[in-house]
């Protein structure tokens, strides 16, 4: 079985080095990137199963390459991790708006990141346990196997986060998800004081649903239904 590929593109040279060390020590087939072209360039070249972003670049900054990446349908559904400095929870916010999947904050520990890492990669395997392999309502379309949702008929791109949070609350359809439960169920980790984050990919996903949205009700003070 050949690695998983990993995409980092990061501008500070020792905070590269120290990435491509430490993922290629985890099991990984690492490439990287100084700026956010030659990342581009690099993701439609490597292919790669996952991609850390660094936010602050100059010239092309992560957030127009996380733009531009969940733009192109033979990237969108690469999943990326955002490394930003910055503490803010607006940057964060606007990463995940964007189609990140996850943020870290520098400095990040090495080994927490290989988690996350394997984390997110998860969400690409096996369907959640009570997920049927085809799910149909009117227009809406599911294939949880091959993870492909198509919308009257139009085949939609959905980041793996995405589809790992649609996949649990179609899963547990009639019943509420607390916030705190899809963070520890789709994120396989609990973010404290992070539930906005939940909201967003909603948010996201509730876009990609066009004329389906409504169908993920929001629970106020809890958490969020899929109709029955």
């Amino acid at each position: 079985m050949s690695a998983q590929k990993i995409l980092v593109v990061e501008d500070h040279r020792d905070t590269r080095e120290l990435l491509k060390y430490n993922l290629t020590a985890a099991g990984f087939d690492v490439a990287a990137a100084e700026d956010g072209q030659l990342g581009l360039n690099l993701a439609h070249a490597f292919k790669p199963d996952i991609i850390l972003l660094d936010l602050m670049m100059p010239g092309t900054d992560g957030l127009e390459v996380c733009r531009q990446l969940k733009g192109d349908p033979a990237m969108a559904r690469i999943p990326v991790i955002m490394l930003t400095a910055k503490g803010e929870e607006v940057d964060k916010i606007v990463g995940l708006e964007l189609g990140a999947d996850d943020y870290v904050v520098k400095p990040f520990s090495p080994r927490e990141l290989v988690l996350r890492i394997k984390a997110i990669l998860r969400r690409y395997g096996a369907p959640e346990p009570n997920a049927p392999k085809l799910w149909e309502r009117e227009g809406l379309r599911i294939d949880f196997e091959a993870h492909q949702i198509t919308i009257d008929g139009e085949e939609t791109a959905l980041t793996a986060t995405e589809f790992k949070l649609l996949t649990v609350l179609v899963s547990g359809a009639g019943k509420v998800q607390t916030r705190d439960n899809l963070l520890d169920t789709v994120w396989d980790t609990h973010f404290e004081g992070y539930s906005r984050t939940v909201d967003t990919h909603v948010r996201r996903l509730r876009q990609k649903l066009g004329p389906y949205a409504s169908w993920i009700e929001t629970i106020r003070g809890v958490g969020y239904r899929f109709k029955a």
